[in-house]
């Protein structure tokens, strides 16, 4: 729990050190953007920190990919 409490400060400053920044030269998309990035970030980092098994996105390109793999092994 203080794992996930130390994300929370560290994202808190870095919140108030660039959001201010963007409000005030009114980048409405950047902030939009810092702000989906920011939380899928913190999303993950509180994911890892309680041991949640995230899943490996290589894992997925190689279930896509892996029959097309097995076809041209064969020829």
């Amino acid at each position: 729990m203080v794992a996930v409490a130390g994300i929370l400060v560290i994202v808190a400053v870095i919140i108030a050190i660039d959001v201010p920044h963007l409000l005030r030269e009114k980048l409405k998309k950047e902030l939009w953007v810092f702000s989906i990035l920011l939380l899928f970030g913190t999303v993950l980092s509180i994911a890892q920190a309680l041991n949640i098994k995230i899943p490996n996105p290589l894992d997925w390109v190689t279930a896509i990919f892996k029959p097309l793999s097995d076809i041209i092994e064969k020829f």
